[in-house]
């Protein structure tokens, strides 16, 4: 699943992208949010309800559909990663361009890097990228 604009193509979220964006409008107000309460009790009845939230590596956006009895029929989540994906991919292969002469392991670090750039917790393991690189 790959995100773009249809007039620009790739984006970034997270907070970077926030960040380079807004950030001379940010106040304290807005660093430190305390809601009223955490959840808030609803009579559930059928509909289709869509949004977002703010999240540390970008706005994970939801969509759902949910019957008179509040069970959920379908639902659609889009995470940060997915919508930097394409970025990232873009961002691997230039890595990659600019870096040949390097061995592979030193070049599967290199990449390893650039993807946690966007997204730390893409890379649970210490090392979970397999590269094969075919330098024929």
């Amino acid at each position: 699943m790959h995100s773009r604009l249809r007039e620009r193509g790739s984006y970034l979220v997270g907070p970077l992208a926030r960040y380079a964006l807004s950030s001379d409008r940010l106040s304290a107000v807005v660093l430190h949010p305390r809601p009223a309460a955490l959840a808030v009790e609803v009579a559930p009845r059928a509909g289709t309800g869509f949004g977002w939230i703010e999240a540390p590596r970008g706005m994970p956006w939801h969509r759902y559909e949910i019957d008179e009895e509040g069970t959920i029929l379908r639902a659609q989540i889009v995470p940060p990663t997915s919508q930097n994906q394409r970025t990232v991919e873009e961002d691997l292969h230039a890595v990659v361009r600019r870096n040949l002469e390097l061995a592979d392991e030193p070049l599967r670090l290199r990449c390893e890097q650039a993807i946690r750039n966007y997204d730390p917790r893409i890379s649970c393991a210490t090392h979970f990228l397999k590269l094969e690189v075919d330098r024929a």
